[in-house]
């Protein structure tokens, strides 16, 4: 006399709900109590009594060509030109933007390139206008 009904052979279904709702409650824990950044090394300075409200002289615009030169003044001048000339006037701080067909070997060169010979150089990023 057999008291349990033999299983039958057919494979049983795992069932997926609960095992994706007990992950989602666990990437939602992970994110609210997770901190991305260390908040102990983060340091503000909003001391601005230092700097004065009159910005001076504007910083000279260069532009880099579709050529590899660089416009400056109006003119275009060689880039290793440039460099001795920019370091000859004592200018330290740059402002460099590109033509629309600009390739980005040329305004990397002379990003570099001033760069590297201590000018500091911020990028002025201008809309391309397609026609």
């Amino acid at each position: 006399m057999q008291l349990v009904e033999p299983r039958p052979n057919r494979a049983i279904p795992i069932r997926i709900t609960p095992l994706i709702d007990v992950v989602f409650i666990l990437l939602v824990f992970f994110m609210l109590t997770t901190r991305l950044l260390p908040v102990d090394y983060l340091e503000l300075a909003n001391n601005t009594s230092s700097r004065s409200p009159v910005t001076g002289e504007p910083l000279p615009e260069l532009t880099v060509t579709a050529n590899g030169d660089v416009r400056w003044q109006g003119q275009p001048v060689a880039l290793d030109r440039l460099v001795t000339e920019l370091s000859e006037a004592g200018i330290t701080e740059v402002n460099l933007s590109t033509t629309g067909d600009t390739p980005l070997g040329a305004f990397t060169a002379a990003l570099s390139a001033l760069t590297d010979s201590g000018i500091d150089t911020h990028w002025k990023r201008t809309n391309a206008t397609t026609p």
